[in-house]
């Protein structure tokens, strides 16, 4: 039971976690992956006046204080001929004179946020070892975005060795422009693949780490699980994941406030999206804006805009495929998802705990109270920051990761008896052949 805001913590994970070689050990010391996430998560103390999910999640509306972060923005044209298009990162900088708005622009950019010069972007490149983290944001939001920022803020002030940070911004999201058709899903991950290429060949030294909230959660699970043993992160952190879509979703619209304030609200903000794009909507896609603007909730919005785009037959069928919950099985880095059972948007019902419990490479964090991306302390301090960036710190700093084992699991389609199921494609594969 919880008592003035203190949140219970629950842990799921293999019976035989991922042992991880400690640094400095010459192959000797180690741990495992779900005592460092034990370790890295301190006790959840919320504010007491917050005491369930629905106030915790609107609280956001009006907590807005947060550090001041600053970025230098890249344009990056995407590299993948059915992807195409343009897409802005956005990456952390120390504190500057932030110039006055571009009136050239179509959407000003976010607060403390400039473009590179192109001399400045050329040299980027470096040989440091410095540990790097790339970074996806929440449905509509942006680099800006308040639950986001508490989590960065410690990595860069890290005594041992302040952190490289690169937010990816959803195309169209953060005062970014919209150049082709290719719009974003929840398993868009082209865009986050094309940007850890670039990093491991720009930065070869670097560690590499993934960070996703919510919808960008998603997307970072899917494209872990999609790169399996060759993903070129170290190891990644999910917050608010609604993993299996379609039940999310379901549950959403039984409940008063799911279908008459979260999925309305959600589905409002990408009308808004839509309609600050809509030169370049009607130019780039055949999109029908006079139905787009009738829509009330987040599916209807799905049912207009991303079945059309992609080719979906329902929101049903998207919500389906662009799941993550699957392709947690394929996932072969360390990796931590921090999620509230009181969360109203990324609801427990859709966490796959067996799937958890069936790989040694995640763990599950589930505390008891924390709303959606929410947390909020007694102080204004978000809790989940704390976990976010104590893992991440104890990866890179505590762990041996050039030996860290990506084999344990050694092939990602599980065979028995002539059926195999591939996370990867979702499906049993029955050899009809052998009937």
């Amino acid at each position: 039971m919880d008592w003035f805001g203190r949140a219970s913590i629950e842990f799921t994970h293999a019976a035989s976690p991922l042992q991880l070689p400690l640094k400095g050990s010459n192959g000797g010391k180690t741990t495992d992956l779900a005592k460092l996430c034990r370790d890295s998560t301190p006790v959840c103390q919320l504010n007491p006046l917050l005491f369930n999910g629905h106030l915790q999640t609107m609280w956001t509306a009006v907590a807005k204080s947060a550090p001041e972060i600053y970025y230098r923005r890249r344009i990056f044209d995407a590299d993948h001929a059915t992807y195409n298009g343009t897409f802005a990162v956005d990456f952390t900088v120390p504190p500057f004179r932030v110039p006055d708005p571009d009136p050239t622009l179509p959407q000003p950019l976010p607060p403390r946020t400039a473009f590179f010069d192109e001399a400045s972007f050329g040299s980027i490149g470096s040989d440091d070892s410095r540990p790097m983290l790339i970074v996806l944001h929440g449905l509509s939001g942006g680099s800006y975005e308040v639950y986001l920022r508490h989590c960065l803020a410690p990595l860069l002030d890290s005594d041992d060795e302040p952190w490289e940070i690169a937010v990816v911004n959803s195309r169209g999201c953060a005062g970014s422009s919209i150049t082709s058709g290719v719009l974003f899903n929840a398993r868009a991950t082209w865009d986050i693949r094309q940007v850890v290429l670039w990093a491991r060949k720009t930065f070869p030294n670097r560690p590499l780490f993934g960070l996703g909230f919510s919808l960008g959660a998603n997307i970072l699970t899917n494209y872990v699980g999609e790169e399996g043993a060759d993903c070129p992160l170290k190891a990644a952190v999910v917050v608010g994941n609604p993993f299996d879509l379609q039940v999310s979703n379901k549950m959403l619209q039984r409940s008063f406030l799911g279908a008459s304030v979260y999925e309305t609200v959600m589905g409002t903000n990408m009308k808004k999206l839509i309609n600050r794009h809509r030169e370049a909507i009607i130019n780039f896609t055949d999109l029908d804006l006079d139905r787009i603007n009738k829509i009330k909730t987040l599916y209807e919005f799905d049912r207009e805009v991303q079945c059309p785009t992609w080719g979906y037959p329902t929101e049903e069928a998207y919500y389906r495929d662009a799941s993550s919950c699957d392709l947690l099985l394929d996932i072969r880095i360390p990796f931590l998802a921090i999620q509230a059972k009181d969360d109203p948007i990324a609801v427990e019902a859709a966490v796959p705990y067996g799937e958890f419990k069936a790989n040694p490479y995640t763990v599950l964090c589930m505390t008891s109270l924390g709303g959606h991306l929410s947390w909020f302390e007694p102080g204004g301090g978000r809790w989940h920051a704390k976990p976010v960036s104590h893992f991440l710190h104890n990866m890179a700093t505590k762990v041996d990761l050039s030996a860290l084992p990506r084999d344990l699991l050694n092939h990602n389609a599980k065979q028995r008896q002539g059926v195999t199921f591939d996370p990867l494609r979702r499906r049993l594969q029955i050899d009809l052949a052998k009937e």
